[in-house]
């Protein structure tokens, strides 16, 4: 990593599920056993058994701590007291490097940094939207409002990081070009999950992991898996892996699609112990930006089938035959019967292992992020 004095970093963001989660952690991991002190700022009141499980492991990376308080998802007049307790606790900590995740996590940072700045504190102010706030859309009141404000808040951070190329597109697609220093440095995965996951014997045909909510098309997936069984002629399984607020219904379509013996709905695992069920990883998404569960299941050693949303392609390739159309259970549905009956299809299409580690490896995400960090603190 790049050389230098070791570094006060402080991540904020406000659910610590998913990808941003996963994210965060890897930095700390990484930049923690480079020598810099790292901490984190979050929310209190989402998160399950799981997360705390994964909170506990990552505990011994956070030398300047983990606080966690109230950060409600949506805006309202409790922000103002999440922003005075992160503004108390974060000004404890003296942090150098300021990075705010998602809009809630981007809005506390730069709020809080500015107002440190003011004080004489030489601290600087990154961004990364994650998707978050750049799943909006233009034609909406909301989604106006929330451009406008992402808009404002640029004048009070030094610097935006995009995980992908269509997340930075996005961003200027619909907020506008940045009117700050910015970089495009992808997600990575660390060394330990490059190791395949063999498959139990009792193993399903495909699975469907992460977060229960529409967004993330595990209603599209039960509907596809429909749709391959009549594709093939004969009856498969599957598992939907996860929490989130749609759990109960997507359990009642199930039912009601007389899937229920066939498709399993389980909680929240370790990845590994979930990739060990099903050689077959479907990520069905309505959007993404970059999402962790595709490097991962590739690192694994799986075959992954997804949306052709986000990032996604920037992996796979843009003309990838494991991509099939946003939304569309009929065309995820043909590719996950291709995918199932086609011999060798899998080696065919899943890209070269090597060539996809040397990109998306949290040793390189964290170094490009430690160089950014340093140049723009350089210049404040």
């Amino acid at each position: 990593m790049p050389e230098g004095p070791p570094l006060r970093i402080v991540h904020c963001f406000r659910s610590p599920v998913g990808g941003i989660f996963r994210h965060v952690r890897d930095l700390a991991e990484q930049h923690s056993r480079a020598g810099h002190q790292v901490g984190i700022v979050c929310d209190s009141l989402t998160g399950s058994e799981h997360e705390e499980r994964l909170f506990e492991q990552i505990r011994p990376f956070l030398s300047l701590g983990l606080t966690r308080i109230p950060i409600h998802r949506s805006v309202g007049l409790s922000d103002l007291a999440a922003v005075k307790k992160s503004y108390n606790q974060i000004k404890s900590l003296q942090p150098d490097i300021l990075h705010g995740h998602g809009a809630k996590g981007g809005a506390l940072v730069r709020i809080v940094g500015s107002a440190l700045r003011v004080r004489r504190y030489r601290v600087a102010r990154f961004y990364t939207p994650h998707g978050g706030s750049l799943h909006y859309e233009q034609a909406t009141f909301a989604g106006r409002g929330i451009f406008a404000l992402e808009r404002l808040l640029e004048r009070f951070g030094d610097a935006l990081i995009f995980v992908c190329d269509f997340e930075h597109q996005t961003y200027e697609n619909k907020v506008g070009k940045p009117r700050c220093d910015w970089r495009t440095i992808h997600n990575g995965i660390s060394d330990t999950d490059f190791e395949a996951i063999p498959t139990r014997s009792d193993s399903v045909d495909y699975i469907y992991v992460g977060m229960l909510r529409d967004l993330k098309g595990p209603d599209v997936f039960i509907d596809a898996f429909a749709r391959t069984e009549r594709l093939v002629g004969r009856p498969l399984s599957a598992l939907v892996i996860g929490d989130g607020p749609d759990r109960d219904k997507y359990e009642t379509t199930l039912i009601q699609k007389g899937l229920g013996r066939r498709v399993g709905l389980l909680p929240a695992m370790p990845i590994k112990d979930a990739f060990a069920t099903s050689d077959m990883v479907v990520v069905p998404s309505r959007a993404e930006s970059m999402p962790y569960i595709v490097l991962e299941t590739l690192a694994a050693g799986k075959t992954l089938i997804a949306s052709r949303v986000g990032g996604i392609p920037e992996v796979l390739g843009p003309d990838s035959e494991a991509l099939a159309e946003r939304g569309d259970a009929a065309d995820l549905a043909r590719v996950m019967a291709q995918a199932l009956t086609t011999p060798g299809w899998a080696k065919s299409v899943m890209p070269d292992p090597v060539a996809f580690k040397a990109k998306f490896s949290a040793s390189v995400m964290a170094e490009k992020m430690l160089g950014f960090y340093r140049e723009r603190l350089a210049a404040i």
